[in-house]
Parts: C-alpha cells; sequence; structure tokens
C-alpha cells in the first residue's frame, strides 16, 4: 500500500479494526500537535492508578520526538528479549550455530561397536523440534545419521544425555511457582525437545461415567498421568483441570467432558527435558539399525563438575549444528519463545565462564551488563536478572529500550536484528495488530505481556518517511472496558507515530519541551 494511498484511507475511516478509536487515525503535520496528542493520551483520567515509561526518538535526526517518565524503572514483560537478542547478535554474530556432540572413549572399531557409554552433550540449541522439521522423527534424523555415517553399529553401554553445559536451576530467576506449569515456562537445559512440553490430546471416553481417552505426543514412558477425568451427559459443559506436580512428570487430570465433545489439546511442559531427548535420540538411532546395550540415563550440573570432553580419553563422534543465530533471533522474537532466549542467555553465558563462579545465566546477565555499557545505556537503567521476561523482577526504562534500539540500528547485526522483530498486521504476535493501518507492514516492534506490565517497543516510519525508535511501557493498567485494553492503549500510541505527516526538523521546539507529566 502506498504512503499517499494509506493517507487516504486514513482520513476516510472512521474507524479501525481493533477498537482503535477515529481521532488516533487522524495524520497529525507537526511537531507540536503530535506532542500535544501523544500528551493528551497519557494524560487521560483512566490511566490515574497506572504508569506510563515512554520514549520516541528520530533515528534520521536523533530529535527526541516524545517522552513520559522515560526514566521510570518498569517491567518490560517480553521486552526483555530484545535486550538479551541484541546482547546474542553481537557476542555471537549472525552466523554462530549452537553445536550438540555424540562423545565416547573410543572411536567405533571395524565392526562398528564402540565399547561403553555414548555421551550426547547439549549446548541448548532450542531447535530440537518438529515445528522446525515436520515432526520429531525429522528433527533427530541429522544426529542419528551423523553417528551412522560415522561408522556406529553398536554402543555396548548407555546412551547418556549430558546437560553439565548448563550450571544452575532449570527455572528463570523470578518466576513464579506456578510459570512451569504452563507452555511458556517450560524447563531450562542444555539438552532440550520439543520446547520442553509434549502435546496432550483428551477425548471423551466410550460411554457414559467412562474416564476420558488421555493421549499423549509423543508417546513416552517418562510421564506419569493419574486419569481423574469423566465422560458426562451432552448438556454439561467441558471443566477439566491439568496440574503437574513441580519437579517431577506426575501429571493429574481431573475433571468432565461431555460425550461427544470434539476433545481438548493442549501442552504439557516436562521435568528433566533431557530423558525425553535421549528416549526419541534412542527411537532414531534404532531406526538407522545402531543398537544401544545400555541404558538411556542422563546427567546434571548436580552430579558434579562438568565433565571436559575435549580432554584425553574423549572424542567426538559425531554431532550437529543448530541454525545460525540470525534465524534464531526470528524464532524468540516473532512469537515471543520464552525457553529459546533463555537457552541463548545460558549458552552466551557458560561462552565466559574461564573459572568465574555463578550459574549459566547469573554469568549471562554479567555479560548483558557490559554489553549494555557498550551500547550506551545509562547505568542504572536496566535490572535484569534473568533474559526471557517472564521475572516479574526484571526491570528497565523506556529510554534504556529506545537506546538499545538506537544503537542496533548502527551495529553490524542490524538487519538480522530488526528483521526478526514481528511486522505490523504481518507476522508474530503482531499478526492480528494494526491492519488496514499505515502502521500495517512497517512497524516492526517487540511485545511484552505480564498480568499488570505491557509494552510495545520497536522501529517505525512516518508517513514522511522518517525512522522513528521508540519505547512505550505501560504497567499496573486496570482497563475500564474492552475497548481501552492495555493493548489497545499502546497500539493507539503507536498508530499516532506511524500516522506523522510530518518531519522532527519542521519544529523549533527544544527536546526540553516535549516531556509530559515528569
Amino acid at each position: 500500500m502506498s504512503r499517499i494511498l494509506a493517507l487516504a484511507i486514513l482520513l476516510l475511516l472512521s474507524g479501525i479494526p481493533g477498537g482503535m478509536r477515529a481521532e488516533t487515525n487522524t495524520p497529525t503535520h507537526n511537531l507540536k500537535e503530535l506532542r500535544e496528542r501523544l500528551a493528551a493520551q497519557v494524560s487521560d483520567a483512566k490511566f490515574e492508578g497506572a504508569i506510563w515509561g515512554i520514549q520516541v526518538i528520530s533515528l534520521d535526526t536523533q530529535t527526541v520526538v516524545f517522552e513520559h517518565q522515560s526514566r521510570k524503572l518498569l517491567s518490560p514483560a517480553s521486552n526483555s528479549k530484545l535486550y538479551t537478542i541484541a546482547l546474542g547478535l553481537d557476542r555471537l554474530g549472525a552466523d554462530y550455530r549452537i553445536r550438540t556432540s555424540i562423545y565416547a572413549q573410543n572411536k567405533p572399531d571395524r565392526r562398528g561397536k564402540i565399547s561403553g557409554d555414548l555421551v550426547v552433550y547439549g549446548r541448548g540449541d532450542p531447535t530440537f523440534n518438529a515445528r522446525l522439521h515436520g515432526s520429531l522423527e525429522q528433527a533427530f534424523e541429522p544426529l542419528a545419521k551423523s553417528l551412522a555415517a560415522a561408522g556406529v553399529k553398536r554402543i555396548t553401554g548407555r546412551l547418556l544425555g549430558d546437560t553439565t553445559y548448563f550450571r544452575g536451576p532449570p527455572y528463570g530467576s523470578g518466576w513464579t511457582w506456578d510459570d512451569p506449569q504452563e507452555y511458556y515456562g517450560a524447563e531450562i537445559s542444555a539438552l532440550s525437545v520439543n520446547d520442553n512440553s509434549v502435546d496432550v490430546e483428551i477425548r471423551p471416553g466410550a460411554a457414559l461415567g467412562k474416564p476420558c481417552v488421555v493421549t499423549l505426543n509423543p508417546p513416552t514412558r517418562m510421564m506419569v498421568i493419574s486419569n481423574q477425568t469423566s465422560t458426562v451427559g451432552s448438556g454439561v459443559a467441558r471443566n477439566l483441570k491439568l496440574y503437574r506436580v513441580p519437579g517431577s512428570n506426575r501429571v493429574f487430570i481431573s475433571g468432565e467432558m461431555p460425550f461427544g465433545d470434539p476433545g481438548y489439546k493442549s501442552e504439557l511442559t516436562i521435568s528433566n527435558p533431557a530423558e525425553l531427548f535421549v528416549e526419541l535420540l534412542g527411537k532414531a538411532l534404532a531406526r538407522q539399525g545402531i543398537k544401544v546395550g545400555g541404558a538411556v540415563a542422563t546427567r546434571d550440573w548436580l552430579a558434579g563438575p562438568a565433565t571436559d570432553y575435549s580432554g584425553a580419553g574423549w572424542v567426538e563422534i559425531a554431532g550437529v549444528e543448530s541454525p545460525p543465530m540470525v534465524d534464531l533471533a526470528r524464532e524468540v522474537q516473532k512469537p515471543s519463545q520464552n525457553l529459546y532466549t533463555d537457552l541463548l542467555l545460558a549458552h552466551i553465558g557458560e561462552r565466559n565462564r574461564a573459572e568465574q563462579p555463578g550459574t549459566s545465566e547469573e554469568l549471562g546477565i554479567r555479560d548483558l551488563n557490559s554489553f549494555l555499557r557498550q551500547a550506551g545505556v545509562p547505568p542504572g537503567d536496566v535490572q535484569f536478572e534473568e533474559g526471557s521476561g517472564l521475572s516479574r523482577n526484571n526491570l528497565t526504562t523506556a529510554r534504556a529500550t529506545v537506546q538499545l534500539l538506537a544503537y542496533m540500528s548502527r551495529h553490524p547485526c542490524s538487519e538480522a536484528y530488526i528483521s526478526a522483530l514481528p511486522i505490523a498486521g504481518v507476522d508474530g504476535t503482531l499478526r492480528n495488530r494494526f491492519k488496514n493501518t499505515v502502521a500495517a507492514g512497517n512497524l516492526r516492534a517487540k511485545t511484552g505481556t505480564l498480568r499488570w506490565a505491557n509494552s510495545l517497543s520497536g522501529y517505525v516510519k512516518t508517513l514522511a518517511g522518517e525512522r522513528l525508535a521508540f519505547a512505550l511501557m505501560l504497567n499496573r493498567y486496570v482497563s475500564p472496558d474492552s475497548q481501552s485494553t492495555a493493548r489497545a492503549e499502546l497500539d493507539r500510541m503507536a498508530l499516532l507515530l506511524a500516522s506523522y505527516s510530518g518531519r522532527t526538523t519542521e519544529s523549533p521546539a527544544s527536546n526540553a519541551a516535549v516531556k509530559a507529566g515528569e
């Protein structure tokens, strides 16, 4: 859609889908008017109990277009991913790949036999999943085939999944106790598989009073299901509850499902995902004709110091590498994937461990703080303890986020960084937002959502083609109605930026005049 056509549509439309008010669709023609409109938005009485943090700058002229409480420390929610992915691209580079290795204490003999254990050593590759490979079987084929290509036909010992590359608990700092029950709180493991969850399908039983039928995909012996459900008459509403005992793979499923119900699908996070990883790898080896004589086992950081597989006594038999960092960045940012973000932070931390004490996460945060100093982020503006933003203790300011965005717009990996962000009205977490507006196909931004924290930060071009970087943060907002949700309020602010038809150089007003409510 051309800019002229988009402007015409803006003038004609009396409203925009998604609850956007008509007045936010009217273009502003000069900087003074834009600032007044933005200030009026944040000063509305309905925000009396909420906290806004906003900064908008022009990347072309360095003008501060608008700011409001830009130094307030607020919860960014998943805007935290903007920081972790910037760190990953800076420290690792766009072409970096995470390797998963298979080690043994000897090479296969002329008959293809390996005496002793076969160790699969993970470093946090998040991409062993059906979504990227078409199926879980296909996800493990490259690793199994690499072992077959090395001439391996039989292992006398165990198939051991070693996750000791990561040090620390399997949960991010600041997560609440019930986060791991949900897909967004899946355990962090150096050997991760299927987003560290299994799919569960529940269907009515064969007759009234019978338990519902529960099916897991992939089928696995590691999950123990306590089925306390009942099939009831068709006039009763479906009512199901799924609960996994923390730290275990025992799952209680209770409630009722009416006869004739089409079924219910969900996800169950798993504890010790490395166990599922080696179970599925063992099946993949069998498909390649490779026999494993011993049991399947796992080893984590609590078992003691990590084994130095690069030292004497071990040899890498096979291995595979993840897609490049540029692709991992997209897999994080577009859908807002928590697990992948925390895996990347832990991986970055471990690459710089040397003799430093601390968990993988702590070392990653230490490196993040060093990077932010390099990026010119003001000291004290970022207080993170994990990488994905699930922690309610992560804090940052709008000016810190905008400084990061401005820095990454000039970074050698800028294209990879910006292209990984959701595109308004097109894909990712913005696919259903900003449709039929001038922001559609234009605005690229990271969303962020927690119970009382909402944010939207990224890049947008104005109607005049000027490039803006913005950070919009809204905390503790109680929506008075369905038309004034936190998401809708953020979108109204962003749409005002996209529909600005002037240029920042047109106004003689000083940047000191842009603040509202400080």
